[in-house]
């Protein structure tokens, strides 16, 4: 697929090495088609990575998609330069006037903080409003999937026992939906994370059904009836080093974390991880475009649409 970016996004070279089809604004003028338009609201202090790991996952379809990115103006960015900021990024100031067939919220390392303490969430509420009427279809990553589920469904957060960390194994709850088209009945996914929402919550609410899980690591994803939300709790996008940076970092801090479960070959971190969940990466975000974005987004994105859930 063709991912529409800026000249000069870091992320284009890496990309291009992995000989992944990248398409310059230059060269994107010269074709007559509308391309998909997505918006990634980029939450994370790495934004390099973030931004190269989702193009990567959105890069495995026919379509076409451009692609903006966004950032939070109550909030100023610490770990990237605000030359990559101003030049890369738009502020939902600038960008709410327009309407998206598709918003990425990643997540954020906030998950220990009340919702209500966070520094932006005031403006990341205005942007979850605003989605409901200018997005066809929000995908929402880990703290993204808790802070959506809290403000559109009231669904509280919990705090684990001790950081879930590591590659879980997972099911399928609906194999028939088409979220999860070519998937095997079982599959691997990264979680890094110290809070969770709990299956009970979420059960009571009759637009929202759980549609993967684990034992080990609970509810994996969860959407609503229209197919216009998907909450994922885990980080299908994550490079295979990772979480291996995740737990230096913190043994480097001092804070003892215990080894990523079933992530480092032996369970040894100082033998190589093991890539169990690129396919699974590939194939959910492959299929929330196709299925809940492409073939149910209005031509004209600010026209009225039927959606298209998985039982039609």
């Amino acid at each position: 697929m063709p991912i529409k970016i800026q000249n000069d996004l870091p992320a284009r070279k890496v990309l291009e090495d992995e000989h992944i089809f990248v398409m310059t604004e230059r060269r994107a003028l010269t074709q007559n088609i509308r391309p998909l338009q997505i918006l990634i609201l980029n939450l994370m202090p790495t934004k390099i990575e973030t931004e190269t790991q989702i193009l990567r996952c959105l890069s495995n379809t026919p379509l076409q998609i451009e692609i903006e990115l966004l950032q939070m103006e109550s909030h100023t960015a610490k770990n990237i330069s605000e030359e990559h900021m101003i030049t890369f990024y738009q502020t939902f100031s600038q960008v709410k006037h327009k309407w998206y067939d598709g918003l990425i919220i990643t997540g954020a390392p906030v998950e220990l903080m009340d919702f209500e303490e966070v520094e932006y969430w005031d403006e990341l509420c205005e942007v979850m409003e605003w989605s409901k009427t200018h997005v066809h279809s929000t995908f929402h990553i880990c703290w993204g999937a808790q802070a959506g589920l809290y403000y559109h469904y009231g669904i509280p957060k919990y705090i684990l026992d001790k950081k879930l960390s590591g590659v879980y194994k997972h099911y399928l709850i609906n194999e028939k939906s088409r979220l999860f088209r070519g998937f095997d009945s079982e599959f691997y996914a990264p979680h890094s994370r110290n809070t969770t929402v709990r299956a009970e919550d979420i059960e009571k609410i009759p637009d929202l059904k759980i549609m993967a899980a684990s034992d080990e690591a609970g509810v994996y994803v969860v959407g609503n009836q229209s197919g216009s939300q998907f909450f994922v709790m885990g980080h299908s996008e994550y490079d295979i080093d990772t979480l291996a940076k995740e737990y230096f970092r913190d043994v480097d801090k001092g804070l003892n974390p215990e080894v990523p479960v079933n992530y480092f070959e032996d369970d040894d971190p100082k033998k190589q991880p093991t890539m169990r969940w690129r396919a699974h990466g590939t194939w959910i975000y492959s299929n929330w475009l196709n299925y809940f974005v492409y073939q149910t987004t209005p031509y004209v994105l600010n026209e009225d649409v039927v959606t298209f859930t998985d039982e039609d």
